[in-house]
């Protein structure tokens, strides 16, 4: 398992972005969460006042206790109705500290007297989109450097809502997934693809890919049929979103978060314009979309088999028609450096490239 340093990436371990945590399904109750990523472990809740999420680092500086780890037996759970989340804030199940929303702790039941001000715990910028909870992440604790991950088609109820696939954990760094968005040559091995044209385009915290051609998996089984057209950004280091015009309308939704250094956790969602053109989707609508996802899914389990079973790709052998490999490198080294040195790094990539042999996307 390669880490940052080996991949020489940056000064960080981990990058400044917005990054999935959680399926917000899965806090469709009032218990906490206990989740891991940038090798650090969190406290995730909704509160029970205003539905609002919040995220906060686990331990409680009492005693470091976890805050939000599966407990069945304190009469803090107990007592909370199954739950230590108590309005906005959570209480500790070893001594019932409660810390608010700002993290800092606003009630010690046995204690009389001033609460010491270091009794707090850091709390960290989230946001629910998209079904998910995004974090802002940033080693140099900066706010937020772009929005986060939206799309005007989750509220359009013309459009049918996907729902998030746990793909689950993957044992590679995230360079080898970051490396994908420029792969003109593994489309038609891995996919199936027929790639008629084909481009990668850079600029400031993003990359994208336009390409068009038969797919066999998300169009017709032998390549031919509808052409699949599609427009893949990352925003930032963690968060792709793909715009694809083929046998249906769909915006693709692909993420992944460090857990430790070398290891990340994917999610995959697929959100569909109504089969049937109506201004509200139909039942008919949403089988035909989940079956449309499933596709999407098994075309995406073709790469994440390879990655499973891959070397780090630390030095490629990379071919001018393998597409801009080291382009795409050098982008995403602007997320493991200070901010200061963004610019160094996008002086070296902004533009638009086409691989040796391709035709660009945009070329009439």
């Amino acid at each position: 398992m390669a880490t940052t340093k080996d991949y020489r990436i940056g000064e960080f371990t981990f990058p400044r972005g917005w990054f999935m945590i959680a399926d917000a399904a899965e806090l469709n109750t009032h218990k906490p969460l206990a989740v891991r990523f940038f090798g650090k472990d969190f406290a995730l809740y909704r509160g029970r006042a205003s539905g609002r999420v919040f995220l906060m680092d686990a331990y409680c500086p009492h005693m470091k206790t976890h805050l939000a780890a599966p407990n069945n037996t304190s009469y803090v759970v107990l007592d909370g109705g199954g739950s230590n989340v108590e309005g906005d804030s959570i209480r500790c199940p070893y001594h019932a500290w409660r810390f608010g929303p700002d993290g800092k702790c606003d009630d010690i039941p046995y204690h009389e007297g001033p609460i010491p001000a270091a009794a707090c715990v850091k709390t960290w910028t989230v946001v629910e989109s998209l079904g998910a909870i995004f974090v802002w992440h940033d080693p140099e604790g900066g706010e937020p450097e772009w929005d986060h991950p939206s799309v005007p088609q989750f509220d359009d109820p013309a459009w049918v809502r996907g729902h998030w696939d746990h793909l689950g954990v993957l044992n590679q760094h995230p360079q080898e997934v970051i490396d994908n968005i420029a792969d003109y040559a593994h489309l038609s091995p891995i996919h199936g693809s027929t790639v008629d044209r084909y481009e990668n385009s850079f600029s400031g915290h993003t990359v994208t890919q336009r390409q068009c051609g038969g797919h066999r998996t998300l169009t017709a089984a032998d390549g031919s049929g509808a052409v699949l057209h599609t427009d893949t950004t990352y925003h930032g280091p963690g968060v792709l979103i793909s715009y694809l015009n083929g046998m249906f309308e769909t915006v693709l939704l692909i993420t992944h978060t460090p857990i430790d250094d070398g290891s990340i956790k994917v999610w995959h969602s697929l959100i569909v314009k109504s089969p049937s053109n109506q201004a509200q989707t139909t039942t008919a609508d949403l089988v035909m979309a989940r079956q449309y996802q499933e596709s999407s899914r098994l075309a995406f389990a073709q790469d994440f088999e390879v990655w499973t079973n891959k070397a780090p790709c630390i030095n490629g052998l990379f071919l001018p028609s393998d597409g801009p490999f080291m382009k795409v490198r050098i982008w995403y080294k602007q997320f493991y450096n200070p901010r200061a040195m963004k610019q160094e790094f996008l002086d070296q990539c902004d533009g638009v490239f086409v691989p040796r042999g391709a035709v660009a996307y945009t070329a009439s």
